[in-house]
């Protein structure tokens, strides 16, 4: 078996946050080929019309150009240990999320939480007049916003787990939480704002998800309605297998008639020199049957 068959079988038999990582993965490699393909004929503007079209703006004009983007923002990374960082978090509280909760749940809360950044960031470079003069060219890749999501909701799901740190020690996931989001999302705050506001819009939508599901409500059930929708739509149907009878002919008719007699026969045979009580469960079955079709 090839390196491509094994990534999709791995993609096919693996667990939702196996799928998640592997999608940015895939984006990753397209952009970097794109960006190399850009290098080597001289013309840079093929990797930057690329990235527009994944990247979602700030710019609500734009934005109605490309809605698709508050998706495959998520999925867009540029430069290896931004793609690193995000797919590590990803991977390490991806599995404590998926200790606690199934792999829907991860998807929704990994999908929404990115569309609750992607829309925190939006706005507010709409609103506050520190972006207004960047409004119109700034755009947000990555899954940063996604992954805080993921984070603070299992962090508030099962706030008492200890996870063992290197130099730390284990330390409790709803201290280690509150450390990431506040180094990551408020330290600093002028450095990469978009993306600051992006996390801490995907922060609100973690906490305020388990919240709900705590109160019995999944605040991803109807999003996951419409993936399986989408999902039904793409996915190929099976080919039912047409079997065809074979019809018996009249040789093959007295052939299993003239069998079937001839074990009559032989159990009335088995009558005339042992009596009935000679006779076996299932041939007195047997013969039971044979008076019962000529009644």
């Amino acid at each position: 078996m090839g390196i491509w068959d094994d990534i999709k079988l791995t993609f096919r038999n693996g667990s939702n946050l196996t799928r998640l990582i592997y999608i940015n993965i895939a984006v990753f490699v397209l952009m970097t080929i794109v960006a190399v393909a850009g290098f080597l004929m001289n013309n840079p503007e093929i990797s930057e019309k690329a990235l527009d079209i994944f990247s979602v703006p700030a710019s609500l004009n734009a934005l109605l150009l490309r809605p698709w983007t508050l998706i495959t923002y998520m999925f867009t990374h540029k430069g290896i240990w931004h793609i690193l960082f995000n797919m590590l978090w990803l991977y390490s509280f991806g599995r404590i999320f998926l200790e606690y909760l199934d792999g829907r749940k991860l998807v929704a809360v990994y999908l929404l939480g990115g569309i609750s950044g992607a829309l925190v960031y939006i706005l507010s470079f709409n609103i506050f007049p520190a972006f207004t003069g960047v409004v119109a060219d700034s755009v947000a890749i990555g899954a940063s916003a996604s992954v805080m999501a993921v984070v603070i909701a299992i962090a508030a799901y099962v706030p008492d787990y200890t996870v063992q740190l290197m130099l730390l020690g284990r330390i409790k996931i709803k201290y280690l939480a509150l450390a990431i989001f506040i180094f990551t999302s408020v330290m600093d705050f002028s450095i990469n704002s978009g993306g600051k506001l992006a996390h801490i819009g995907g922060a609100i939508f973690g906490y305020f998800y388990t919240m709900n599901l705590r109160h019995g409500r999944d605040m991803g059930k109807g999003f996951n309605r419409i993936l399986d929708f989408f999902a039904t739509m793409f996915k190929p149907r099976k080919k039912h297998k047409v079997t065809h009878k074979k019809v018996a002919t009249e040789y093959d008719y007295n052939a299993i008639r003239a069998d079937h007699q001839k074990h009559i026969n032989h159990i009335l045979d088995k009558i005339s020199k042992g009596g009935y009580d000679s006779l076996t469960k299932e041939e007195k079955e047997t013969l039971f049957k044979e008076s019962q079709n000529k009644n």
